[in-house]
């Protein structure tokens, strides 16, 4: 102990005379000894001053903090802390250090200062730390630093998207030299990189004319599509995604004033030509990869044909057809099994056959279409090579594309002295590939059966021969499409069966077969659902289909996989099976005139009826349709073509046709897959997912069915449903659909308030039909609760509340539930109401008396509520109306009766009634005489 203060004052000494090394070795010496606590907390904090003076501010905040642990309130070692925490840069906590000095003695001038100028340092800080330069910039140095670890690298990553996502954000990093930065990143060649650069780029881009203009010509129009050519499907998506921004922007989605800078910005049209002609040079480019080549046919497919035919400008059209059509065939034409071909996926050449379909029919006019055929028609001559057989295979391939694409042009090519004879001489070629791609020809020539003369006469036998005779699966499979194909040309037509009887089944089990069989490819096994798409028009083979799970199962895995061109097929196979397709209605009158004049009537199927359809609806859910339906409704939108999305909405209409099967739609997540169909196809397509939609919403808890933000985007193809044009099944599923979102929160009130449904509600009130007349009626109860929609009762100038108080005294016992249910709430809500319901209609009281004396206790509460809120309005000359009428009598006829569980609602409102009368003075309580 005395070892240890002899060097403690040796220490001290040396310390004084500025001799701060021996001080340090003396304190050292004496903590190695020293076994008093207090001493040594001492020591700690004299040797903490002399780490201080040395500049060695972690020692000195380590020693002071050792003295802190012993005595917390040891004032000369907190502020030693403080000190060399500030000079170590850890503000806060020498803040909070100088503060408890502070505390222990206030009057102290140099803590009070050390505060005030910490404080304020702190302030500067997080101004500095928070602005949106040094945030950019230190975004910038974490993803430029070698040691920075993975983590902290894809955070900043993250928020430098976003942060582009911020108009000012986008700005800040733009003027921050923030274009040459990215730049640097993509150069790195490191994909993650590569993918934050371009989404931060689109950010940028995103609805600011100016900006994206200047980005473009920084970055420049090559270096983009350099970067969408990598063989990376995440690169290519954020690039094609890039150039979508860039295009929004420079073709009006920016609707900033510009003021004197509009004549620099306003001409885009240059910049548009460039991008336009680059994307068609990546077309037929072998260097681009295959998820490249794709992007650029997708942007092509989105911005170049109009999405509005009204639009009179289709000048794009005409000029990426002189400019890029023969490219686009050059695509279609690739045969992947020949050396030196273009870089493809598994989905490029059905993009490029929808393509070609959308520019064909963009075109207003003979002679523009004749251009089109004759560009084909040109293209497809010089390829045919009698001494070149893989020429001549890229020429039937590029006739297949636009058979998949513009029917007629493809149609017409095949008419073309030479051309089916070619077909059919590949036919019987040794070469496996020779075949595939004539019997695949052969099969898209007989798509439309009314113009496929040829094929229906020659075609039969001909792939009949090429099925008995090939060995090869691939072959075989196709050319069972093909048979398929003839064999289904009746379509449901019991009565135009092609093949004789149970030859069709024979055809369907061999395509279940090979569907079943992991063995055989993807790409040949996508065409047994190919075939059965076609036999499905067969009663009997759809029956069989839906009874074989694993066929089922195996054909809802391929649809799921990254192959989208089978998505048709598979759409087209479920709903032959569901028979969600259009169905002609035939008037028994014309059936007999037709059997009198001898001419053909079409037959159902003994299995078309509705029981069959309901089973085969309950094994399709069984087997995991709505999974299946799910991911194909997520598919790239020029494969999902607006044909393929009503034929799914029609498939997930038949599904939820009994309320039962609605949950499962909902937990396999068929809610969220009918949103994107329902607002976007055919009108039709619309209606019918519209109303499938209308189906779950009216049965299912929308938080689960349809959860988070997407609930309320399932309000406007609701709201849609109400209009007079649609069927009435659609307005009543619809108005059920909008009573069960009405009942969920304001929120959802006011969307639908917005969305205008209220007049339409308010027409279907009046519908003849009575549930109808309910369904709208309960709705309207649903939405009273809404301070939008009471604001709409009290406006004067409409009969609103006059139809609620006339529905109150209809003979249906719901429809009084659910109105009177509306006018007791409204009329709580808003007192004014309750003097304006006896303007609008003179019954208003006999009414209210026929609802006070309902024999059913709902209706008869609802009536006494109405009557408690009227006495409660404010309105004493309405109050003294009531109680000097007849409902006098009945309030206290109903007040006075004896408890009962059955109609304790009433009579418990009745005695509410009274009572408040009493408290009003217009009546005295009963009393028995002394």
């Amino acid at each position: 102990m005395d070892d240890a203060n002899q060097l403690k004052d040796e220490g001290n000494k040396h310390f004084q005379a500025g001799e701060i090394e021996k001080a340090i070795e003396c304190y050292t010496n004496a903590i190695k000894v020293c076994k008093d606590k207090t001493l040594l907390a001492v020591i700690y904090r004299n040797r903490s001053a002399c780490f201080l003076k040395k500049e060695s501010y972690a020692n000195a905040a380590s020693d002071a903090s050792k003295a802190i642990d012993v005595d917390a309130a040891d004032i000369k070692a907190l502020y030693r802390r403080c000190q060399a925490l500030e000079k170590l840069g850890k503000l806060d906590m020498a803040f909070k250090d100088v503060q408890r000095c502070a505390t222990l003695e206030p009057k102290n001038k140099t803590f009070l200062e050390t505060l005030r100028r910490l404080g304020a340092e702190i302030q500067a800080k997080l101004k500095t730390t928070f602005s949106t330069d040094s945030r950019v910039q230190n975004m910038f140095d974490i993803l430029f630093d070698e040691e920075m670890d993975k983590d902290k690298k894809e955070k900043a990553a993250n928020n430098l998207i976003v942060l582009s996502r911020e108009d000012a954000g986008a700005e800040r990093i733009f003027q921050n030299n923030g274009v040459p930065l990215l730049l640097n990143m993509i150069d790195t060649g490191k994909p993650e990189m590569i993918v934050a650069a371009v989404r931060t780029l689109s950010g940028m881009c995103t609805g600011h004319k100016a900006r994206a203009m200047a980005i473009v010509n920084m970055v420049g129009v090559d270096k983009i599509c350099s970067i969408m050519a990598l063989d990376n499907e995440e690169i290519a998506l954020a690039t094609s995604n890039l150039f979508q921004c860039i295009n929004d922007s420079l073709t009006g989605a920016d609707t900033r004033e510009y003021g004197k800078e509009a004549a620099l910005v306003l001409d885009a049209a240059k910049d548009l030509k460039t991008i336009l002609l680059a994307l068609l040079e990546m077309i037929a480019n072998k260097n681009v990869s295959g998820y490249g080549r794709d992007q650029a046919l997708n942007l092509l497919s989105k911005n170049v044909p109009r999405s509005n035919k009204k639009n009179p400008d289709y000048s794009r059209t005409l000029f990426t057809i002189d400019h890029g059509l023969k490219k686009i065939l050059k695509v279609c034409g690739q045969v992947p099994e020949l050396p030196d071909q273009l870089p493809l996926t598994e989905n490029s050449q059905m993009i490029a056959s929808v393509l070609l379909n959308k520019l064909y029919d963009d075109l207003t006019c003979d002679p523009e279409r004749d251009n089109f055929r004759e560009i084909c028609d040109q293209y497809i001559k010089s390829k045919i090579d009698p001494n070149n057989m893989d020429k001549t295979l890229h020429a039937v391939n590029t006739i297949s594309g636009l058979l998949q694409g513009p029917f007629d042009v493809g149609n017409a090519l095949v008419g073309h002295q030479g051309v089916m004879e070619m077909m059919v001489a590949l036919c019987g070629s040794e070469r496996e590939v020779d075949q595939m791609v004539a019997v695949e020809a052969l099969i898209h020539s007989s798509t439309k059966m009314s113009r496929a003369s040829f094929i229906i006469t020659n075609g039969v036998s001909l792939l009949k021969d090429i099925y008995k005779k090939t060995t090869n699966e691939k072959i075989k499979i196709r050319a069972l499409v093909g048979l398929c194909k003839l064999g289904s040309a009746g379509g449901d037509d019991y009565s135009l069966r092609q093949f004789a009887e149970g030859s069709t089944e024979k055809l369907a089990k061999q395509c279940r077969k090979w569907l079943c069989n992991p063995k055989i490819d993807a790409k040949t096994r996508k065409w047994a659902i190919e075939g059965l798409a076609y036999l499905t028009n067969d009663a009997d083979v759809k029956d069989d289909f839906v009874e074989d799970e694993l066929a089922l199962k195996a054909m809802f895995d391929l649809a799921k996989s990254t192959d989208k061109t089978i998505i048709y097929a598979v759409a087209c196979t479920l709903v032959n099976c569901t028979n969600s397709y259009e169905k002609k209605e035939i008037l028994p009158e014309l059936v007999q005139l037709a059997k009198f004049s001898k001419q053909h009537v079409p037959e159902q199927h003994p299995k078309d009826k509705k029981d069959f359809i309901e089973k085969r609806v309950k094994r399709l859910l069984k087997a995991g349709v709505i999974s299946a339906l799910a991911v194909m409704v997520k598919a790239d939108s020029s494969i999902l073509t607006d044909k393929t999305k009503e034929m799914l909405a029609r498939v997930f209409l038949a599904l939820s046709a009994d309320p039962k099967d609605r949950g499962i739609i909902v937990a396999q997540g068929g809610g969220k897959a009918l949103i994107p169909l329902a607002l976007e196809g055919t009108d039709a397509g619309k209606g019918k997912a519209c109303h499938a939609l209308a189906k779950i919403a009216a049965v299912s808890n929308p938080t689960i069915a349809f959860p988070g933000e997407r609930v309320y985007e399932v309000v406007r193809p609701l709201v849609s449903l109400l209009h007079t044009d649609k069927e009435g099944a659609q307005n009543y599923e619809a108005l059920r659909g909008l009573t069960n979102l009405a009942a969920y929160s304001e929120k959802l009130r006011s969307k639908i308030v917005k969305e205008k449904a209220l007049p339409e509600i308010e027409n279907l009130m009046f519908e003849e039909n009575e549930k109808i007349r309910l369904a709208a009626t309960e709705c309207m109860c649903n939405l009273v609760t809404s301070k939008e929609v009471q604001e709409r009762y009290l406006e004067d100038g409409n009969d609103k509340l006059k139809l609620l108080v006339l529905l109150c005294g209809e003979d249906d016992d719901k429809i009084q539930i659910a109105a009177a249910g509306a006018l007791a709430m409204i009329t709580a809500a808003q007192k004014k109401l309750c003097t304006k319901m006896t303007l609008v209609t003179v019954q208003w009281l006999e009414i209210l008396q026929r609802l006070c004396l309902h024999s059913n206790p709902k209706i008869q509460h609802r009536g006494l509520v109405i009557v408690y809120n009227m006495l409660d309005s404010d309105n004493n000359e309405l109050a003294k109306k009531l109680i000097e009428s007849e409902l006098l009598e009945i309030l206290t006829v109903i007040g006075k009766a004896e408890d009962n569980p059955k109609r304790q609602d009433p009579i418990d409102a009745a005695r509410t009634c009274l009572v408040k009368a009493m408290d009003l003075g217009l009546i005295k309580p009963f009393s028995t005489p002394s």
